[in-house]
Formats: C-alpha cells, structure tokens, sequence
C-alpha cells in the first residue's frame, strides 16, 4: 500500500519525527507505521483513530509493531513526546483533539499539523493558539501543508462531557434531545435530509430496524420514539458519532445497540426495516463509494420483505443501484434538493 499525500510530506521532513512515544492521530490507513519504524526502529507507536476504516488498515499492515485504538475518548498511561495529528474535516474538532490529550503529553512535546491544502490546515496557528507555542508551517507539498509547533505545557481537566453540543427537535409531536461531539454531522442543528426523511417514513416500523451512517443517532432515535416495539441497531464508521448516537439513545430512554462498521462490514443480523441519510462525504473530499457499496450490499442484510427508506440529495443516482440489487423504487417525496427513496423485498 502506498503512502497517502499527508503521509508523503511527513517523510519529506523525517528529522521531525525523531520520538520515542509518538502518537500519530487519525492518519490514514497506509504505511505510515512501517515506514516511521524503517527510520526509527525503537520508535514506541501509538495509532489512534476515529475512523474505523483507518483503524482497520492500519492494524492489518502492522498488526504486532504498534499500539492501535479505536475510541471516542482517548485515554493512555504513556506520555508522548511527539504527536502528529490530521487536520480533521471539523476546526472545532482539533482543539478537542489536542485538549483530550494534553495530560498524556510530555512536557515540551512536539506537535506536527498536517492536511491538504483544502482542508482548513492553513488555520492551525490560529486554532491550536491555547495550546501550542510557535506553531509555524514547515512545508508545502503533494498538495498539503506541515505546521509544527510545542505543547505549551499547560493541561486542564478533560471532561468528555462538556464537549456535547445539545439541541432539541420537535417533528410530528415527536420530542428529541441530541447529543453531538465536534466532528459529527450535523453537530448543532437538525439537517433538512434528515427532517424531510423523518416526516415520510413509512407508516408503521416493527421488528428489527438499522439506522445505517447513524450519526448523532437522530433518526433511530425518533423511531424508538414513534414506534416502541421497534429494535434498534445504529452502526457509523465513526467513533465520535457512536459515542453521540449512544449518549442520544441515554437522555432519551431508550435502548439501542451501537457499533462500529466500514459501511456493513461488521453487519451479520437481518433487519425487517432499513433507514439512512447516508453519507457521501469522507474528510474533505465528496465521497460516493461508502453509500454505493451500501446500496448494492444491503440486500443480504434484509428479512423477507423487508424494505430501505435513504434520504439524498437529488443529483445523486441512487436510483438505479437500488433498482438492480432490491427491487423497484419510489420517490415518495421531493424538496429543496432532497429526494425520499423507498424500496421494499
């Protein structure tokens, strides 16, 4: 597997990943870790990730050399001298990243930035200003930009807590509290798809239900709110989301299981009802392929009967997937450039 762009810039400048505990944070799934141990052998490596797709690959490249989670909250006993961080697809979810890991610093440790030019990484000295001295760009290229600055040695107490945005939603009578971590779609307010979806469900839900790139947990939500016999599953690739999804799930009283799955790699139940906004963006690139494979691999994961309701934009043609792998599609409902699809067994 080749290395990424990010990855590529960083070894341009492999002075700065001289370390003896480096923490590398959401890079993606390359030979990022093969490649640091062919320069510093005794290098102790820590991967942490909240895409689980990511995660996954990197395990599976180097599966004894390194350390590798895949959690919400990250927590260790090791203070790391280096760490070398993704710009995320969300400002405000670097300054939660770099406040999560503050204790687990040592002091002076250094910090490297790395994004694509697009990505927002240019504003890194202006975000990471509470906690980094110096953070200066180092490099441009392969379309990205290294900054590298020193953790300032101040820590503060980490609440996982306090960093949930809540709202409340009120569709058809029905009453939700949110809990979103930054990072999350749709993490302060509820999203038209998913507005125009929850008002044209069909009109009775039962049995098993997946709540398919679950989010914040929004729509599985709604339908255990709406439909009380109705079991429900929430999977996302992503491990901010599913800590949002099951902190929604709690301050609503209800029971749900949640779990972590690169579009249905990890689904292995059938499910009589199957609902989604899913997604097609990945970081900062618009991504179609998550949502296509799940389309043309959901069949399998249907009770007899069962049926798929997706909210989408209307550019996007789902359509014609959803034709040729379960059956005929309705278009139950058009607006502001969302489309309500149906399809059933």
């Amino acid at each position: 597997m080749s290395l990424s762009n990010i990855s590529q810039i960083l070894f341009r400048n492999t002075e700065l990943l001289r370390a003896t505990k480096p923490l590398l944070i959401n890079m993606p799934g390359d030979n990022i870790v093969s490649t640091y141990l062919a320069e510093y052998p005794q290098a102790n490596i820590t991967c942490y990730n909240t895409n689980f797709e990511h995660y996954q690959n990197l395990k599976e490249t180097n599966p004894t050399n390194a350390e590798y989670k895949f959690v919400a909250h990250y927590q260790t006993t090791i203070k790391h001298d280096l760490v070398v961080i993704a710009f995320p697809k969300s400002k405000n979810e670097l300054c939660f990243t770099l406040a999560m890991i503050t204790e687990y610093l040592s002091n002076n440790a250094q910090i490297i930035i790395v994004g694509e030019k697009n990505s927002g990484v240019q504003s890194s000295p202006k975000l990471t200003a509470d906690f980094l001295q110096q953070c200066n760009k180092i490099d441009s290229a392969r379309h990205c930009m290294l900054f590298t600055g020193q953790f300032n040695n101040i820590v503060k107490p980490f609440e996982l807590e306090k960093w949930y945005k809540k709202y409340q939603v009120s569709i058809d009578d029905i009453e939700l509290n949110i809990a979103s971590l930054p990072g999350v779609f749709s993490q302060n307010h509820l999203d038209i798809g998913t507005a125009l979806l929850l008002k044209n469900l069909p009109n009775k839900l039962h049995g098993k239900i997946l709540d398919f790139g679950c989010g914040a947990g929004v729509i599985a939500s709604f339908i255990g709110k709406k439909f009380s016999t109705a079991q429900l599953t929430l999977i996302d690739i992503n491990a901010l989301a599913l800590a949002s999804a099951e902190k929604t799930l709690e301050i609503n009283q209800l029971a749900g299981h949640c779990f972590a799955s690169n579009s249905l790699s990890k689904v292995n139940e059938k499910y009589d009802h199957v609902i989604s906004n899913p997604p097609f963006h990945q970081g900062v690139k618009t991504n179609y392929q998550a949502t296509e494979t799940f389309l043309a691999g959901i069949r399998q994961y249907m009770s007899p009967k069962g049926n798929l309701s997706i909210v989408a934009n209307s550019f996007l043609r789902y359509v014609p997937i959803m034709e040729k792998t379960i059956g005929k599609t309705v278009t139950k409902c058009k607006q502001s450039g969302f489309s309500i699809y149906y399809c059933q067994l």
